[in-house]
This record gives C-alpha cells, sequence and structure tokens, in this order.
C-alpha cells in the first residue's frame, strides 16, 4: 500500500511531468500553525498553487493518519481556543482515537490478557496460590493502564481508557475471587470439572471484553461493547 509520501511524490512528478517546460515552481521552509500546534515544514509552490507533504501536516497537528483500502484518513485535534470551545467538544466527539493512546491501551491489553491467561492456566491445574506471584502482572497492567491515561487526547480516547479500565478491574476482582476460593479449598471444582472455567461468568466477560477491545482499539475508532461493562 502506498505511504502518503510516496503518494505525494508521485502526484508531485504527474504535475511536473504534464506542465509545459515554462511552468514555474519553488518551494521553501515556512512556518506553519495548525490548531494552535506551531511547526515548520517545506511548502511546495507550483503554478500559483500550494503543496505540503501530509506527514508534515500531522506531525506539526500532532494528528493521526491512517490507510483505509484506496482511502486516506487524517484526523487532526481541535484548535484549543476558548473562542471556538463548541466547535472544538463537536470535534473532539466525531475525533478518533489518537495514535499514542491506541499504542499505549494496546500495548495494556496484550499485559492484561498475559494476566488473565496466566491465571486460568494456573487455576486450572488447582495452583493459583495466595496470588503473590501474579502481583508482577497487576502492577504491569495498573502502570499500562496508567500510560493510557496520560495519553488520552480526545473524546474517542477518554472512552475507550473507560473500557480498558473495566477490563483491569474486572481481572483483578477475578483474580481476588480465585485467591480467596483458593484459601477455602474451593479452586478444585475448575481443575476437577470439565470446561468448569469456561462457564464461569466473570471469566467468559473478560474473555470477550478482552477480544472486542483488542480489534476495536487498533482501528482508531471508539466504539462501545456490554462486555466492558
Amino acid at each position: 500500500m502506498c505511504t502518503s509520501s510516496t503518494l505525494w511524490k508521485v502526484a508531485l512528478t504527474l504535475v511536473l511531468l504534464a506542465r509545459p517546460a515554462v511552468s514555474q515552481s519553488s518551494h521553501k521552509l515556512r512556518a506553519i500553525e495548525i490548531n494552535g500546534h506551531n511547526g515548520e515544514a517545506i511548502v511546495y509552490h507550483i503554478d500559483g498553487k500550494t503543496f505540503i507533504e501530509l506527514e508534515s501536516l500531522v506531525r506539526i497537528g500532532n494528528g493521526f493518519i491512517s490507510f483505509q483500502n484506496d482511502q486516506i484518513v487524517l484526523t487532526l485535534p481541535p484548535a484549543s481556543d476558548s473562542a471556538n470551545h463548541h466547535g472544538s467538544e463537536a470535534m473532539k466527539s466525531n475525533a478518533g482515537m489518537s495514535s499514542e493512546f491506541m499504542k499505549a491501551a494496546v500495548q495494556d491489553v496484550a499485559i492484561i490478557k498475559d494476566w488473565t491467561n496466566v491465571m486460568a492456566y494456573a487455576v486450572q491445574r488447582g495452583t493459583p496460590g495466595d496470588g503473590a506471584r501474579l502481583q508482577v502482572f497487576r502492577d504491569r497492567a495498573t502502570e499500562g493502564l496508567r500510560l493510557a491515561k496520560v495519553s488520552v487526547n480526545s473524546e474517542s480516547d477518554h472512552s475507550a481508557h473507560i473500557l480498558l479500565a473495566n477490563l483491569f478491574d474486572a481481572v483483578s476482582g477475578w483474580t481476588d475471587k480465585l485467591v480467596r476460593e483458593r484459601s477455602s479449598m474451593d479452586t478444585g471444582k475448575y481443575s476437577m470439572t470439565e470446561n468448569a472455567l469456561s462457564k464461569d461468568e466473570s471469566y467468559r466477560k473478560i474473555s470477550t471484553c478482552t477480544t472486542f477491545l483488542g480489534n476495536m482499539l487498533p482501528g482508531g475508532h471508539f466504539q462501545d461493547d456490554s462486555s466492558c461493562h
């Protein structure tokens, strides 16, 4: 699939070839402001028209670019100017998730999934222990949730972070429940009864939410699912 840089170079080449030899062109490094974000980029002037690379726009505007089949989707955060407060709120609600948040959230989902799998493996063999060995997973997931929170940059990020936090709480509560059952010698049902774990409502809900977030987050557009509530 072509990148935005490749598309720009191809477009520029076609323009140069299509124009007569007398066409006028120039380029210059210019200061650019996008929704209150400042930066510099090379601006091209060709036959009275102005061009700038998409990647430069995304970088300066702290935005996000994705490629869906033959379509380029460019998302820029709204301006922070209080005079445009209402318009900004509307833009935020429609904006996709930011790239930094997506990266942090996807990584935390992977950590939580590992935590769940290790717990499920242990309980099916009757060895969940006192939970001390699983503390490292809880700590890593907690830190991952924190990193996702500080990366929130849009309404979609905020909404997705709520679902991620709900998943963390569900796994944390499920882990504590299994440790308590182990203390009362009640975890044998998972190792002695076939498919007992798959019939556990908490585990099924956790698995469904984990799969949902694992598919939704990389897409960049927020969606909701009852399994994460």
